[in-house]
């Protein structure tokens, strides 16, 4: 099995991941790497807990090791444009962990923190730049940044980007980028709307995949409890009080339900916290901290989740809401059975969530156990009423006029043009403006959200908020799930034999590096 010295990656990197006990690369990443380090476009199309991250991060660090030169004012090496907060922060712990040993520069630019300390951190210039797009270009538009020298530019969750409302902001991001340029392009599906926007602006690349999206984790227990939609409150209680649990992560489909949950718990005596784009940096930030030190074990979200939050000993999933996209079940339930270990998910379904589940199971190519709420058996699944229901079932969407009453639907308002999600639109990640590092500082870490009504391509704004609909998600090609293997770490690599380091009690495991 190869090693990461035998990809070719420059001694300073090849001793960070020995640092870090990383000496086999993931299939992403012995696929990825090779092809980025001689200079070739790329399409990765492979979702978040493969090590995809690492897949584009090591490479690049490899070429600013051998390249080194001073970076203009204002100007950017290497630009990575990522959909959430979360991810953001996560991308640039990369760079700063494998790129410890060589001189580097990094800054975040994300929304809803002042603008100030992301200006001041980029009025050297820095070699690697992590943004969310609205913020990049109320930066661009500030004459905060120079795009104009760019050597690398990665795209990173570019369906999720689509769906979130943000291909006009990357768009104008792409025009202001010389045409000269290295671009890695990674995707969990690759949809028309996503196939052509690569096709805009790769050269040439080539194309990685690893395993099919379709594919759920082979160590997960699904289990699909038929439950009228007032009792899943109760239902939900009852579950967290009676299974042995790690922790859980609970997903609904709106930020209000998600608040609902997290009170109805409450009034159930299970303690629980919600985490969404209406919450504050701070608030996510404490309840995160708190949910990866299990002093908090059931943490409630919406699908913004499924992909930003990356929580080692998840041993549930619970799907409060069915997805109205099949493909986020899929992203979902990863959120489990990770680094060889064994997970549950358990979904609800309402009588209006039939079509959802018809969907999911299409998708994945297999029944899910389905019982009622008194643990008896129930595989047929009454019908959908009406030939509107069925039409409905057969475009993967909702029955007309079954809309679960109380709360919208992520899918969002009908007369919004595309990309609007209640109007709002998700700009997100961590500020590292401070952290000091090989002579360079970051101010500390933020988080904020934003949230801007209608923007258009370029269009400034004051903030951004995280929940926006899935759109058009009809053409599939073959995504990432993550391999499932016990051999893979929960970092995203092949882990040695040794054993790994851990900081506190219990298995020592790594949150998986996205």
């Amino acid at each position: 099995m190869i090693s990461f010295a035998e990809l070719g990656l420059a001694e300073p990197i090849v001793r960070a991941l020995t640092e870090e006990q990383h000496i086999t690369p993931t299939p992403i990443q012995a696929q990825a790497i090779p092809s980025v380090l001689a200079g070739k476009d790329l399409i990765g199309i492979a979702q978040t807990g493969t090590g995809k991250t690492a897949a584009f991060a090591l490479p690049i660090l490899d070429h600013l090791s051998r390249n080194p030169k001073r970076v203009e004012p204002k100007s950017v090496r290497v630009l990575v444009l990522s959909p959430t907060r979360e991810l953001s922060g996560q991308i640039l712990d990369n760079f700063d962990k494998f790129g410890r040993h060589i001189r580097l520069s990094t800054t975040l630019a994300i929304g809803g923190v002042p603008m100030g300390r992301q200006i001041r951190a980029l009025q050297r210039g820095v070699d690697v730049l992590v943004a969310t797009p609205g913020r990049l270009m109320d930066l661009v538009e500030n004459n905060a940044v120079r795009l104009d020298a760019v050597e690398v530019f990665v795209l990173d969750e570019a369906d999720q980007m689509l769906d979130m409302g943000f291909v006009h902001a990357i768009r104008a991001v792409i025009r202001r980028l010389p045409a000269k340029r290295h671009n890695l392009f990674f995707s969990a599906t690759m949809p028309g709307a996503i196939a052509e926007l690569a096709g805009s602006m790769l050269r040439n690349p080539v194309t990685v995949a690893v395993t099919p999206v379709a594919k759920t984790a082979d160590r997960v227990d699904q289990r699909v409890i038929l439950v009228e939609k007032g009792n899943k409150p109760q239902l939900l209680a009852e579950i967290l009080k009676a299974e042995e649990i790690d922790r859980a992560l609970v997903f609904t489909r709106t930020k209000h339900g998600a608040d609902k949950v997290v009170q109805a718990l409450a009034r159930a005596g299970v303690a629980a916290e919600a985490i969404h784009g209406n919450k504050s940096q701070n608030q996510r930030d404490r309840v995160l901290a708190a949910f990866r030190e299990g002093t908090i074990r059931t943490l409630v979200a919406t699908d913004i989740a499924a992909r930003g939050i990356d929580v080692t000993g998840i041993s549930h999933v619970v799907n409060f809401d069915l997805p109205n996209v099949p493909e986020s079940y899929v992203h979902r339930i990863g959120r489990t059975a990770r680094a060889g270990r064994e997970g549950i998910a358990i979904s609800f379904c309402d009588g209006e969530e039939r079509a959802y589940l018809r969907s999911i199971e299409k998708l994945i190519r297999m029944a899910l156990p389905t019982t009622d709420r008194r643990g008896e058996a129930r595989r047929e699944l009454p019908p959908l009423a009406g030939e509107a229901a069925e039409a409905a079932h057969r475009r993967g969407g909702r029955p007309q006029g079954d809309r679960p009453r109380g709360e919208r639907s992520s899918q969002g308002p009908r007369s919004r043009g595309p990309g609007a999600a209640d109007g709002r639109k998700t700009d997100g990640g961590r500020s590292h403006e401070g952290r000091s590092h090989e002579g360079r500082t970051h101010e500390g870490r933020t988080h904020e959200g934003r949230s801007h009504e209608g923007r258009g391509a370029g269009a400034g704004s004051a903030g951004r908020s995280a929940e926006a609909p899935r759109q058009d998600r009809s053409a599939r090609a073959p995504g990432g799930q993550r391999t499932q293997s016990p051999e893979i770490g929960a970092v995203g690599f092949m882990r040695s034999a040794a054993p790994a380091r851990s900081d506190k009690p219990g298995p020592a495991l790594k949150r998986p590096i996205r």
